[in-house]
């Protein structure tokens, strides 16, 4: 199976499905909440292991309940978590999300106290063939980027605001949310801010923007896939679904064009059920999901 390590948040969601999203200071209530795990290097570890791919958890948690609760449910996934940081009397994260009859989401979430990241572990990985980190632990991030960048092997950065400037020079592949986007160039339109973070940091890079696709650098200047329309039941994890697909479609030789549009059908296959990474599709309806698109 093709290594992929992913380096990042992990956390669980206490997940409530409403009419509309909560806009006033009032108590709300619902029949339909569940408790899954999250985070986006957790979900994207997640559909690495469903899509066929071996994935490796870096993250870091406390010895808490929650931290259990994360782990148990990331191995049950077949997810390596042996190199997983636990920290005594540190709390884990945990995030509240609010849902609604659109699959719309509104989220909350606790960062966690007193916590750390070990990375002394990556220089002795073995046989990893792509590196998927988002930017929360900056550190973190710059160890794993730079362990991929010594390697000559893909290092993908989820580019979720806040984005640290010198993380997108140090991966080979910048995949950002809309967000992230205008949060490194504010003044710029996506396809202008695309060029000049390419230009400017060495890198390929992309904007996913949901239903209305993903814009990338292309041989041509900016190119664009479309999203697959489906009608979504909870969006919740189909970001780091699709960061987890794309990393492991480079990790596997893929084009970026392809490992696009393989991560896009993973997404969509996502929307289509509830649960966050619960929604994770398998690598089988994932490619029969891509041939029916294509027939």
């Amino acid at each position: 199976m093709t290594k992929v390590l992913c380096v990042g948040a992990a956390v669980v969601d206490f997940v409530f499905q409403l009419p509309d999203l909560p806009d006033r200071a009032e108590k709300y209530g619902t029949e339909n909440a569940a408790i899954v795990g999250g985070g986006c290097a957790a979900n994207a570890a997640v559909a690495v292991s469903r899509l066929g791919g071996q994935a490796v958890l870096g993250a870091r948690l406390g010895d808490d309940a929650i931290g259990d609760m994360v782990v148990a449910g990331v191995e049950a996934e077949g997810v390596d978590c042996a190199n997983v940081t636990r920290t005594p009397r540190a709390r884990s994260s945990y995030s509240s999300v609010y849902l609604d009859q659109r699959g719309e989401r509104q989220i909350v979430n606790f960062r966690g106290a007193g916590l750390h990241l070990d990375t002394g572990w990556f220089a002795g990985l073995q046989n990893v063939a792509a590196v998927l980190t988002d930017t929360r632990r900056v550190a973190a991030a710059e160890d794993a980027l730079t362990m991929a960048r010594t390697r000559g092997i893909p290092g993908v950065l989820d580019g979720e605001a806040p984005v640290d400037p010198g993380l997108v020079s140090l991966a080979s592949h910048a995949a950002f949310s809309m967000q992230g986007l205008r949060d490194l160039a504010p003044d710029l339109g996506p396809e202008e801010a695309l060029l000049k973070i390419s230009a400017e940091h060495g890198c390929w890079a992309c904007v996913t923007d949901g239903e209305n696709g993903v814009w990338f650098t292309g041989f041509d200047g900016i190119e664009h896939c479309p999203a697959f329309p489906v009608t979504p039941v909870d969006t919740l994890g189909a970001g780091d679904v699709w960061h987890g697909a794309f990393t492991l479609a480079l990790a596997e030789g893929q084009d970026e064009a392809t490992a696009i549009r393989f991560a896009c059908a993973a997404a969509a296959l996502k929307c289509l059920k509830p649960g966050g990474r619960e929604g994770a599709p398998s690598r089988t309806d994932t490619e029969t999901f891509l041939k029916e698109q294509e027939a």
